[in-house]
């Protein structure tokens, strides 16, 4: 069932809108001399490489745009991306341990997680998401770097039918865009070893109590925003999923040092997200985002 699944999704890459792109990723030339460099920045470089070649790089990138998660070096094009991912990354790698194990990044974008994850060398990094323009931003970074990485154009409701179980999942922004949040979590937990680990952030609201907001129309103009619970509600919805041992390991708000508008996305960000005459609230009147992050184990 998974592959019939895993086919008709690949038809998405042969969008009118995607195929010509990754025609040009495919006819891109080797690169010899390949260095990849991970850290806040992912730096691909190579001392082999042409000016020409350079260009066309750098082309190809800007036809790529969105760029969310980032941010990327490569051949000396910076992709200055919305998100400054190495925040949300360095604030959770003291928490987990990746060698040997095997990891899903669910709702993996164009893979800047999972290719910072290769320092730890995990056994198997499978990534999953349904987007055809994110896989081939991953598609075009793995071109030079040549990973091991397996990206699936699935989402979180496949998990149970993968046929394969994770020591570690990583579900990072995922959750408030699932009307079911709590059979999320099931789902989740399907796709994890016995005694494995959930990391998960969410956006939550203030409050001791076991409640969650639920908009309207939108949340800072995102259309499918569903849930924001306070964290007592958030670690309810996981102990009825199955998870018992929930650990909260920061509460952050989101700031425009961490979300902008740069010139590799062309939209707007969270900046104008926000009410402009208070920065604690969104557009909408609702609080401004605030995230948890949490790791919950079996």
């Amino acid at each position: 069932m998974i592959e019939s699944i895993k086919r008709e999704r690949e038809k998405s890459l042969n969008y009118k809108n995607i195929k010509p792109i990754r025609e040009k990723i495919a006819s891109l030339p080797n690169i010899k001399d390949i260095k990849l460099q991970i850290g806040n920045i992912i730096k691909i470089s190579s001392s082999s490489i042409s000016q020409e070649q350079k260009e066309l790089i750098q082309s190809i990138a800007k036809e790529l745009k969105p760029w969310r998660k980032g941010p990327f070096e490569i051949f000396d094009t910076f992709i200055d991306s919305e998100w400054q991912s190495f925040l949300k990354y360095n604030l959770l790698e003291p928490h987990f341990s990746l060698q040997d194990k095997k990891v899903a990044d669910i709702g993996c974008n164009n893979g800047y997680y999972m290719l910072r994850m290769l320092e730890q060398k995990p056994k198997k990094l499978v990534g999953f998401d349904p987007s055809p323009l994110f896989r081939t931003q991953f598609d075009f970074i793995n071109h030079f770097i040549k990973s091991d990485i397996i990206y699936e154009l699935l989402g979180v409701e496949h998990l149970d039918i993968y046929g394969e179980k994770f020591d570690t999942i990583f579900c990072l922004g995922v959750l408030y865009h699932r009307s079911d949040p709590i059979g999320t979590l099931k789902s989740l937990k399907k796709g994890l070893e016995k005694g494995g680990e959930l990391f998960l952030d969410t956006f939550i609201i203030d409050g001791s109590e076991d409640i969650a907001l639920t908009p309207k129309d939108r949340y800072s103009k995102i259309p499918n925003i569903y849930f924001i619970p306070t964290v007592s509600a958030l670690s309810n919805w996981l102990y009825r999923a199955g998870f018992k041992d929930i650990k909260l390991l920061e509460i952050k708000k989101t700031d425009i040092n961490e979300q902008r508008k740069t010139d590799w996305i062309e939209s707007q960000s969270l900046e104008d997200f926000l009410d402009p005459h208070n920065q604690n609230l969104t557009v909408e009147g609702y609080p401004a985002p605030k995230r948890a992050y949490v790791k919950a184990s079996l």
